[in-house]
């Protein structure tokens, strides 16, 4: 059993360098930062995301996420980070790579989000253009989608300047907040010129 452990993904992934940020794996120690992010940033989140659970902000759900977490990279299922600034290590957002597919499709699904004190300063974009290349040269994947819903405009422009392609509307594509929305899906392939 030894033996087949060793074989298997390690619970982390590299750090990920980009134009003033980087993206690593959650950690233990980013508790308080996230909490206190995401706590303060709830009513500004909360228009663009799933429902979240009446314990999400809570030591013991976010254990338990960073365990889905370990599971998931193990298992090559998502790569879960946060975005952090260079220059003082704070707590930005975060991006997801969900939904790998190997075989016939070779393609995952990008999802993000920033704290709103950090929302509309370029980080983001600077996320997912650094995720771009890990998501082609390390994954070797040969699609990467994400899905936005239409007038969030902030997230059709972090994608439009990070080379993806609009392909048009999935119809109740995702539940948000409560309720199945539509969403524009983006993607952009290994093959595709980079921003």
């Amino acid at each position: 059993m030894a033996f087949l452990r060793s074989m298997s993904k390690p619970d982390v992934t590299p750090m990920i360098l980009g134009r003033g940020v980087y993206l690593r794996n959650p950690q233990p120690g980013d508790y308080g930062p996230w909490s206190d992010l995401r706590g303060a940033s709830r009513s500004f989140l909360t228009p663009w995301e799933p429902t979240w659970p009446s314990d999400d902000l809570t030591r013991t759900a976010f254990r338990r996420r960073l365990r889905r977490y370990q599971r998931e990279i193990r298992e090559d299922q998502a790569y879960p980070f946060f975005i952090f600034r260079e220059e003082d290590d704070a707590l930005l957002g975060g991006c997801t790579l969900s939904g790998v597919q190997r075989g016939v499709q070779q393609s995952c699904t990008l999802g993000y989000w920033a704290g709103e004190c950090h929302a509309g300063r370029g980080y983001v974009t600077a996320a997912v253009r650094a995720l771009v290349p890990y998501v082609f040269e390390e994954l070797r994947l040969h699609r990467l989608q994400a899905a936005c819903l239409p007038e969030n405009e902030r997230s059709r422009a972090v994608l439009c300047k990070c080379g993806f392609t609009e392909e048009g509307i999935a119809r109740g594509y995702l539940r948000i907040n409560g309720a199945w929305r539509d969403h524009v899906v983006y993607a952009i392939l290994r093959d595709d010129p980079r921003l």
